[in-house]
């Protein structure tokens, strides 16, 4: 079995720089977690660790693939399992760094059955949803209040899922997935996640994250990609935070300045979404990067948390 080690949480919370130091003083390997930083040419606006910063340690899986190649979570896994592997195999210890909770929920568990799919049956469910998404959210909560009560009635296509299953198998999601979900034999992973108790110190952090990133070239990369067909409607990086925001700008269809507000609010929002995930990762250790008053702890405090989080694992400094 691979051991290895996870550092997640929002963006701008800075994992890089406590990966950086993760990597020196336990020996590990660094392998990219995030689903944006995979691709080529896409480093702005993905805040993909610099080539100082990839220089400084070993890292694996950031920008190998074209903006323009689709890759699932479970092709991800594979490849990230791999690198895993001959990491293992040099005595060095794995460290996924990033912020795509899917990336690490596929690589924690095995799903040992997928749920049947029924085109009929979804395109039912997907016509009464856009008609009354009301109705739906009432009908799951008939079916499977536990799933019901945890999504909110506006995101069809969470409730549209739960309702899928449950008309595919005769069972609830949570039942779906406690009897097909199981943790994946090849490798155990120890999770830190990065969390905040205050959002206005972790908006603030994505607000000048947004201005950085403008600064050193965001707006000349994004032209990049549109002028080498790299911003397609279909393609990923199309999709990307960021990149998404400036197209109308570089068609001369909207002002620089509503982009960027854009651009903020969409990184507030996903920031708040990856908190919500990494807080219901089992087992996870949460280390906290301000105290309860928002103010920043010092990066050494930080790291001593790290560090009573991973002795307990088997994780030692002094062994390396």
């Amino acid at each position: 079995m691979i051991h290895a080690i996870a550092l997640t949480g929002p963006t701008a919370s800075g994992k890089t720089a406590l990966s950086l130091r993760l990597s020196t003083l336990y020996g590990c390997e660094i392998i990219c977690l995030d689903s944006m930083q995979i691709y080529k040419y896409m480093d702005i606006g993905t805040a993909k660790p610099t080539e100082e910063e990839r220089a400084a340690a070993p890292h694996h899986l950031f920008g190998f693939l074209d903006p323009d190649v689709p890759c699932s979570a479970v092709a991800y896994k594979e490849a990230a399992l791999r690198c895993a592997e001959e990491i293992s195999s040099r005595g060095k210890i794995p460290l996924f760094v990033g912020g795509t909770g899917l990336y690490l929920d596929t690589l924690m568990y095995s799903y040992s059955e997928r749920v049947p799919e029924s085109r009929a049956g979804k395109s039912v469910l997907a016509n009464v949803a856009a008609c009354d998404p009301q109705a739906m959210w009432d009908e799951l909560m008939r079916v499977d209040p536990a799933s019901a009560a945890k999504i909110h009635k506006n995101n069809t296509r969470r409730v549209l899922r739960a309702l899928e299953i449950f008309r595919e198998t005769g069972k609830t999601k949570s039942e779906w997935d406690a009897e097909n979900r199981a943790p994946d034999p090849r490798i155990d992973i120890s999770v830190l996640t990065l969390d905040f108790h205050s959002r206005v110190t972790l908006y603030g952090r994505v607000d000048a994250r947004v201005d950085e990133m403008l600064r050193t070239g965001l707006v000349d990369e994004a032209k990049w990609l549109l002028a080498h067909g790299y911003l397609s409607p279909e393609s990923t990086a199309a999709q990307a935070i960021g990149y998404k925001e400036l197209l109308p700008v570089l068609r001369g269809e909207e002002e620089l300045s509503d982009a960027v507000a854009l651009i903020k609010q969409s990184s507030r929002r996903y920031a708040k979404r990856q908190l919500t995930w990494f807080r219901h990762v089992e087992r996870a250790h949460r280390i906290f990067v301000d105290g309860e008053d928002g103010t920043l702890r010092a990066p050494e405090e930080i790291f001593r948390d790290i560090d009573a989080a991973l002795r307990p694992e088997g994780y030692s400094p002094a062994e390396i």
